[in-house]
């Protein structure tokens, strides 16, 4: 099954909704590819956050924050702002978020498949992405990033579904992913980059694994300590028993973030699971690890997602 496609205007902007008997999913291609809904038809549910800012951002390299910061981004080829450390690329910058988000991507629909790519600004490489849908419930998104260059390209990349939130909504992950390592907490309320938790209940008694309170005035970003051992993560509601399920390839997707705002962080109040190809969001301090993907030169690297709900 690949689902129908049509073209539509979104705020001005070309769109393109994809839709099953189940789940549609609207992305905007000039605005660094993103999707600014997901909704399960079945009960009309929008799981995408919006920020009520128009969309649109500043341009490449701009502050993500200066953004529309709505929807789902992609993260590559890293997260924090920082300058590559290894040659032939050192000293080249990487802006906030990566650079993809703030990119226009081109986009081709093609029987029942709509298919996405972007050249990168700073980095010879190609990002492609293709949608379609497995089944009535599933959207699948297979991705592939091809280096052009003539060096080995080590790369973060990241998934930044934003979820709308609320309260009681609980995060299910694989058994044995126990511990975390902090990358962002509002106020260190769990630590610094780099100090280590237990996960759901952290030391202080928070447990991580139920969205709290916007006013809870919250913000973390952690990743799960390792690789995991299974490749999914599952948000749900136990009120409507509701799940938006992501699933992917833990031979080439290993890592697994969460980001959770209840208010900490410009006052937002959104969740998102973020499987990921390297682990934290530093990519010097990945690299430095060893817990980076890389790409070859001439090579394709490839990976893909997919999205349920019910």
């Amino acid at each position: 099954m690949t689902g129908k496609w049509s073209k539509l205007q979104e705020q001005g902007y070309e769109a393109w909704t994809g839709s099953s008997d189940r789940l549609s999913i609207t992305v905007i291609p000039s605005l660094g590819g993103k999707a600014v809904s997901l909704r399960n038809l079945a009960t009309n549910r929008e799981w995408l956050w919006s920020s009520g800012k128009p969309l649109g951002n500043n341009g490449f390299g701009s502050p993500f924050g200066d953004g529309d910061e709505s929807g789902w981004d992609e993260m590559f080829p890293g997260i924090n702002a920082c300058t590559y450390a290894e040659e032939p690329w050192q000293g080249r910058s990487i802006p906030d978020h990566g650079e993809v988000w703030s990119l226009p991507w081109e986009a081709e629909q093609n029987d029942g498949f709509l298919h996405c790519k972007v050249e990168g600004r700073n980095f010879a490489y190609t990002l492609e992405k293709t949608y379609s849908f497995a089944g009535p419930d599933t959207l699948r998104i297979d991705y592939a990033v091809t280096n052009r260059g003539e060096a080995s390209l080590p790369f973060l990349w990241a998934a930044h579904p934003l979820f709308q939130a609320a309260e009681g909504l609980r995060i299910h992950v694989p058994e044995g992913m126990n511990a975390i390592e902090v990358s962002y907490s509002a106020d260190e309320r769990l630590g610094e980059f780099g100090d280590r938790c237990n996960w759901p209940i952290a030391g202080n008694g928070i447990d991580l694994s139920n969205v709290e309170a916007a006013s809870s005035r919250s913000a973390e970003k952690y990743y799960f300590e390792g690789k995991v051992p299974e490749g999914w993560a599952e948000l749900l509601d136990p009120g409507t028993g509701e799940t938006v399920r992501l699933s992917f390839p833990p031979e080439k997707v290993p890592y697994l973030a969460v980001w959770a705002n209840s208010g900490g962080y410009g006052g937002h109040y959104h969740v998102a699971l973020e499987p990921a190809t390297g682990r934290m969001d530093d990519l010097t301090v990945a690299m430095e690890r060893g817990e980076v993907a890389v790409v070859e030169p001439g090579d394709r690297y490839e990976w893909y997602l997919e999205l349920q709900v019910k």
